[in-house]
């Protein structure tokens, strides 16, 4: 069995998608129907030009056309360049004219001063929606420009991982719930270090700005720690210490403050060699072990450790869990936003039994599987942040 099976047992194949918002590796998503509703929007104009002269002909000579006619270049306006919206403009008036110059003929009601208004209503019209073109043109520019730092900015404060380190494969995804948004409140790290690969999963309670300034301290702390602490859980206390910090834990802020100032992570750490897991996990959802086999093993701790900003509550040492990390396997890491995706009738999903029976070729194909197979799942855009990361040992 290989990743070309991309569905789930009892169901055709998925295709990967990017739809319903936006991903960290390039692309906006469209909510279902948005393309349609535009490629419809399109043929407005059009379709008011043609319902225009139907329907100047095929009733009374005392019904015009004219607010059909006047109604094509306002609606290609927002829709199309300046020279289509004009163009809508002059087809209005070359219609107008033929109408009446048939219906003059057939019918000797037909005035000229009655013509020169339409023409002169459908010029003024004209002109207006060039005009509004040409605002809507200049602020579109504008909004991309705009979002385009937006975009580079929150690029620079979660970087995309190299795909490979010391031997590993990697792979990572980011699915912002926040429409026009590529970050959130989860993270995600990896750093080659003199102790092996370090690796780090995290979900930062909260969103918005505030959040996306805790991930900027959790990441940066962790760049730092990664390279200079010897033990793992030291790494971990050093991310405490930075989320206190800089998020004024510890500085005579009462208990419940106190207590909605965290994050959930899970630090992984993997030595020379590739042999060996050692995790050390705050509160956050289980990793997965997959198999060269298909099968999923959840990694669950002996002992979880309180959630970053949390250990005043329960002080004691961290201690990481050891398991063996045979070749051709896969870790995957994940944030709340996967395991706690709801179908319709309100079931989780659940990854290690969508999982269980499937290989994959790479890790970016496991995870574009995974997308795809949980966005079906959910029947809708994700509802919250969903951070994925999958390392994988060679043979």
């Amino acid at each position: 069995m290989d990743d070309r099976r991309t569905g789930v047992p009892g169901r055709s194949p998925e295709r990967p998608e990017r739809s319903g918002g936006r991903s960290l590796e390039g692309g906006s998503r469209q909510a279902p129907g948005t393309g349609l509703a535009v490629r419809l929007s399109r043929l407005l104009p059009a379709f008011l030009i043609l319902f225009g002269i139907g329907f100047q002909s095929l009733t009374p000579p005392s019904l015009s056309g004219t607010p059909f006619f006047v109604s094509a270049p306002l609606m290609a306006a927002p829709l199309f360049s300046l020279w289509t919206t004009v163009a809508y403009g002059v087809i209005a008036i070359c219609c107008a004219v033929l109408l009446d110059m048939v219906a003059g003929a057939v019918v000797a009601s037909a005035g000229v001063q009655e013509l020169a208004t339409e023409l002169a209503t459908i010029v003024f019209v004209t002109a207006i929606a060039a005009l509004l073109n040409t605002v809507v043109r200049r602020g579109r520019e504008q909004l991309a420009s705009a979002r385009s730092l937006a975009e580079t900015a929150q690029r620079a404060v979660l970087p995309t991982p190299a795909e490979r380190i010391d031997g590993l494969t990697l792979g990572t995804r980011y699915e912002a719930a926040e429409q026009e948004a590529l970050i959130g409140g989860d993270l995600y790290g990896a750093r080659s270090t003199p102790y092996g690969v370090r690796l780090l999963m995290g979900d930062v309670r909260g969103k918005g700005l505030g959040a996306i300034e805790t991930v900027t301290v959790l990441l940066g702390a962790f760049w730092e720690a990664a390279h200079t602490e010897r033990a793992l859980a030291g790494v971990a206390n050093r991310l405490e210490r930075a989320l206190a910090r800089e998020g004024g834990l510890g500085s005579g802020t009462d208990d419940t403050e106190h207590a909605e100032n965290f994050a959930t992570c899970v630090l992984v750490e993997i030595p020379p060699g590739l042999r060996v897991l050692r995790i050390v996990n705050c509160g956050h959802p289980v990793p997965l072990l997959l198999s060269g086999d298909g099968s999923v093993d959840p990694l669950t701790p002996r002992a979880y450790s309180l959630p970053l900003g949390l250990a005043e509550l329960a002080p004691g040492p961290r201690r990481p869990d050891e398991w063996e990390f045979p070749p051709e396997a896969t870790l995957l890491l994940y944030t709340d936003g996967l395991s706690e995706a709801r179908d319709l009738t309100g079931a989780f999903y659940d990854p290690a039994a969508r999982l269980k029976g499937r290989t994959f070729l790479s890790p970016l194909r496991l995870l574009d599987a995974l997308v795809s197979d949980v966005r079906t799942f959910s029947g809708g855009p994700a509802t919250d942040d969903m951070a994925l990361m999958a390392a994988q040992r060679p043979a």
